[in-house]
């Protein structure tokens, strides 16, 4: 009877095959390249660690057929209501005013962790009506605040989402809400941020700060100057957004196009953001976005 296995596989040996196990115990120099650290890390390399941290989620996300994203940006210090209200409990049983001042505030901005909660739950649940290959994923930079509300609201919902954390000077640990598949560890912001747009079919902002800002920014650039597809740009909260940031200004000044105000819409609920992407998309129930 033929062997049919022998005319299946490579003629050659894997790198992985190929690895010594000894690796330390090795000479520097007599290294494998691909299994040297050190070789690795050199400043000369940045160019394959670019592609490398492109290549690897880029991967994975195939594997798994992720293909339709939703992302939402926003700060990493909000809190949650239930840690908001145990913060005022503990600034007032410390009895100073600056710090009772603070948990308030916090407590109010606590709703904006609410909304982002909601909106993983709002899109989980849609694509749990779908096609396997055509399910919209939520993701975030992966942190704490409204990145995790939103991861959260994903997972409670039984849906999967997607984390893009980055390695920064303070530590940040991924939320424990992404889905362990799905959440990457990042050191260059470049390559961190061009995974966020790569399968966005819409960006939906909270109230955020530097970061939040430029990650906008960032997406209103490419969208603006043709490099990226259109696609929806959702601002969560009028109160915060009509202080913060003034497109029509930059109109009257001239240093914007007069269509550009209309590149992004304000709201100030999820469910408000979700219908915009349903109208956009002319979603309809069970029915996901397609490629």
């Amino acid at each position: 009877m033929p062997n049919k296995s022998k005319l299946r596989g490579a003629n050659f040996p894997s790198a992985r095959e190929e690895m010594p196990s000894n690796q330390q115990d090795i000479p520097a120099a007599y290294r494998l390249a691909y299994t040297d650290q050190d070789f690795l890390l050199r400043e000369e390399l940045r160019g394959l660690r670019f592609h490398l941290e492109l290549q690897k989620p880029e991967m994975i996300l195939k594997e798994h057929g992720v293909e339709s994203t939703i992302v939402i940006f926003g700060s990493a210090r909000f809190l949650s209501p239930e840690d908001a209200d145990a913060a005022l409990k503990a600034a007032e049983a410390d009895g100073d005013p600056a710090k009772i001042r603070a948990a308030k505030r916090e407590q109010r901005n606590s709703h904006h962790y609410q909304q982002a909660q909601k909106l993983g739950e709002l899109i989980a649940s849609h694509s749990a009506n779908c096609d396997e290959n055509e399910q919209l994923y939520v993701v975030t930079g992966g942190g704490p605040g409204i990145m995790e509300a939103a991861n959260r609201g994903a997972m409670e919902a039984g849906g999967r989402s997607i984390g893009l954390n980055i390695v920064l000077p303070h530590e940040q640990e991924p939320n424990p809400y992404i889905s362990p598949e799905f959440c990457f560890r990042f050191h260059y912001f470049g390559i961190r941020k061009m995974h966020f747009m790569l399968r966005a079919k819409a960006l939906i902002v909270c109230p955020g700060g530097f970061g939040t800002f430029d990650e906008l920014f960032e997406a209103l650039t490419l969208i603006q100057t043709g490099k990226s597809k259109r696609v929806p740009i959702i601002l969560i909260g009028h109160e915060f957004w009509r202080q913060a940031i003034n497109l029509e200004f930059l109109r009257d000044e001239g240093v914007i196009s007069p269509d550009d105000v209309n590149m992004i819409s304000i709201v100030d609920t999820a469910e408000q953001a979700w219908q915009q992407i349903v109208d956009f998309y002319q979603l309809s129930p069970g029915q996901c976005i397609r490629c």
